[in-house]
């Protein structure tokens, strides 16, 4: 699946592929469902965000019934897994969320 997403200071980063997971609470304490989601993502050469060994949005992602939300995310580099300093705006936000919630069915639970 492929999708855009404007990113402040970046023109648009177009979602490539994704992985996404289901992540177990083996202790039973957590409410709710936790998903992981490794989006990877193309930039243009010129964008800040750009690097030669690709960029991944890696996203946990929070299901408890009606309440569907992003609890953490990072930009990483795909070579080193390096966390980058960038951060979605209220806007891109909610757009990389329902990308997340219309691909929950992908997960194994």
């Amino acid at each position: 699946m492929t999708s855009t997403v404007a990113i402040e200071g970046v023109t648009t980063m177009n979602i490539t592929s994704y992985s996404v997971e289901y992540i177990q609470d083996p202790t039973g304490i957590l409410t709710g469902d936790r998903y992981e989601f490794f989006l990877d993502i193309n930039v243009d050469e010129e964008d800040e965000l750009y690097s030669e060994n690709g960029i991944k949005l890696r996203v946990l992602y929070f299901k408890n019934g009606e309440d569907e939300r992003i609890l953490n995310y990072h930009f990483v580099e795909g070579g080193s897994g390096t966390i980058l300093d960038f951060a979605l705006d209220e806007d891109e936000e909610k757009t990389v969320s329902a990308f997340c919630r219309d691909n929950l069915s992908q997960a194994e639970e």
